[in-house]
Order: structure tokens, then sequence, then C-alpha cells
């Protein structure tokens, strides 16, 4: 990819950080931490470049899901997948002595010091891509408990001209898990939702309405 001179310092910053970024629990990008003092519109052109070339892929707050999920986006709050989880994989190792096949083996054997719920949500946002949907999330924080109390990975729409429907999804990449915040997610938006999904590393069931479905099936969706 040929990256413009005044963007490419900013663009290889992001780039360099995304492993970094996936790793955390909230996954959103936080450009004080590329650079001080940054704010969403110096980075738009970074984030269109790395989204155009297809080396990743991004994911908007949706702060009122509703008819419409990009009527309610805010730019100012993206999480930044890449396009390819095996160039995640690399690009996360890069500094090491593995080799490539080395480090693959070791992941699958489970001997590898890693998170598992990055490479499990990048490989999830790269399947929803590819089957035309545009990437959006949802978070609400509450002020009594001091944190987010809603978390939702992924909101995707049926696209339908008759009856619009939203579907939430969370990604879980472990065999033990809650479904709280979907629930209450459920809750608070039921007369907008068609369905909520978990994708979870076992697998198809039902539990409390929500349809949990093991990663592969993620391109029905």
């Amino acid at each position: 990819m040929k990256i413009r001179a005044r963007c490419r310092g900013k663009v290889l910053a992001l780039f360099d950080q995304l492993p970094g970024l996936l790793s955390r629990h909230e996954k959103r990008v936080v450009l004080n931490e590329i650079s001080e003092n940054s704010y969403a519109e110096q980075y738009e052109d970074t984030f269109f470049l790395l989204a155009d070339s297809m080396i990743a892929n991004e994911c908007f707050l949706c702060s009122d899901p509703n008819v419409g999920l990009s009527l309610n986006e805010n730019r100012s709050y993206i999480k930044c997948y890449l396009g390819d989880t095996g160039l995640l994989i690399s690009h996360a190792f890069d500094e090491n002595e593995l080799l490539e096949n080395d480090v693959y083996r070791q992941i699958l054997d489970d001997k590898l010091g890693l998170n598992e719920g990055m490479l499990y949500e990048n490989i999830i946002a790269q399947m929803l891509v590819a089957n035309g949907h545009k990437l959006f999330f949802y978070t609400q924080y509450s002020e009594e408990k001091h944190r987010n109390d809603i978390e939702i990975d992924f909101l995707i729409s049926n696209n339908s001209k008759l009856s619009y429907k939203m579907y939430p999804i969370e990604v879980k990449s472990g065999r033990n898990y809650t479904t709280a915040s979907l629930e209450r997610f459920h809750e608070k938006y039921r007369a907008r939702i068609g369905g909520c999904y978990i994708i979870h590393p076992r697998n198809l069931l039902v539990k409390n309405d929500i349809l949990c479905i093991p990663p592969y099936m993620a391109m029905c969706l």
C-alpha cells in the first residue's frame, strides 16, 4: 500500500499498536496513547487508508441502536481490527524468534501466553465484514457502578426494507461465561431486536433465549 507522506507516520504508529489495543478488554483506540493531545479528526484519513486498503476493519460506537445503525454512529469511539487474523498473529509476534509455524502450533496446543479473546473477536470481525456487514459496537456506562454495565461486541442489521431489526453479537473465547450484559441490552432494546447471538467455542445451543453458535457458523449471519 502506498501511503501519502503526510499520513505515513500516523498510519504506521496506529498499525504498530493494533495488537496491543486489541489485547485490552475494551479494545477501543485511545488516540492520546498513540500521540499526545490527538483527537479523532486528525486520524480520519489514517483509519480510512487502513480500511480502504483492507488492512483493517473499522468498528464504530453506535450510541443509540435503532433503524439505520449508521445514523447514530460516533466516530470518536472506534475499534480497529486487522483485516487478516494471520497478519495479526504475525504482527503480534514479530519481535520474537519463533518461526511462524511454531507460533501457530503453540497457539493450537495452548502453550503460548496469549489473549485468545483478541484472536476470536478479530476472526469474527473479519467474517462479518466478508459477509457485507458494517461493524458497530455498543457500551453503556453505569454511574452507579462506575463502569460499563453493558458491552456488546458487534451490532449488525438484517438490511430488510420491510421490517428492520438489529442483532447484537457477543464473542466469548472461553467455554464458561455470563450473559448478563447481553440480557440487559435485550431488555433495554427488546422492540428493536430480531435475535441475540453468542459466538463461543462450543456446540450450538439456546441459553436464556440467546442463540449460541460455534465460530464457523458466523458465516451464516
